[in-house]
């Protein structure tokens, strides 16, 4: 797979993915993956991938007739998959983190944890815009998608959940506990979060090449 250098090659690659209405599910998740751990791991990049899988999936929504539903379905529980395994990774960076106390703050545990809870509604928020530039159809589409996610819940949501559940049982630590900078800190957590999930993601592409 190609590099993603700019946000507009990842909208490019998700469009292409959508517009070819083959394995639409396997060929958006690699790519966000793919972008995902391209950066560091932190709510500015998954933002800007969100964003840019967002709107490929728009860009390719009006040439799919008949099969949109199904396709833009496919593109979005991708999109939504990707982001849970987003949240786990940035999990096991915080408790991997947790480790080594005295280089962290309780501040910076807190943000990071503050974040994953913030995935499902960037997802569901960025997913909805596509409506906004569609057809009428499309907007249903959309909608509905949207409509009923939030009543049943995501798959990044029911990650996000199981997170914060892992990690309630972490030390309290001293506010007064801290490195150079809160920049810093947020970084070191962003390139542990990044590490681990191009790990998942290399473990995912290992399972799937032998099906």
């Amino acid at each position: 797979m190609t590099e993603f250098n700019q946000q507009e090659d990842v909208q490019e690659a998700v469009r292409d993915a959508v517009d070819s209405g083959s394995d639409i599910y396997q060929r958006v998740k690699d790519i966000t993956l793919k972008a995902l751990t391209a950066r560091q791991l932190d709510m500015d990049n998954i933002t800007k991938v969100v964003d840019a899988v967002s709107k490929g999936i728009g860009d390719a929504m009006g040439s799919q007739g008949e099969h949109s539903r199904e396709a833009f379905t496919q593109a979005v529980s991708a999109l939504d998959d990707a982001l849970a395994k987003a949240a786990e990774a940035s999990k096991l960076a915080i408790q991997e983190a947790a480790s080594k106390v005295s280089d962290y703050s309780h501040y910076d545990f807190n943000k990071a944890a503050d974040d994953i809870q913030q995935l499902e509604t960037l997802f569901l928020d960025t997913v909805k815009k596509i409506a906004k530039d569609s057809n009428q159809i499309v907007a249903d589409i959309v909608n509905d998608f949207t409509t009923h996610a939030r009543q049943s819940g995501t798959a990044v949501g029911e990650q996000a959940s199981i997170a914060m559940d892992a990690l309630k049982d972490l030390p309290k630590f001293s506010t007064g506990t801290l490195i150079s900078s809160a920049k810093a800190a947020t970084s070191a957590l962003a390139e542990i979060g990044g590490g681990i999930l191009a790990g998942i993601a290399e473990s995912l592409r290992s399972s799937q090449a032998k099906k």
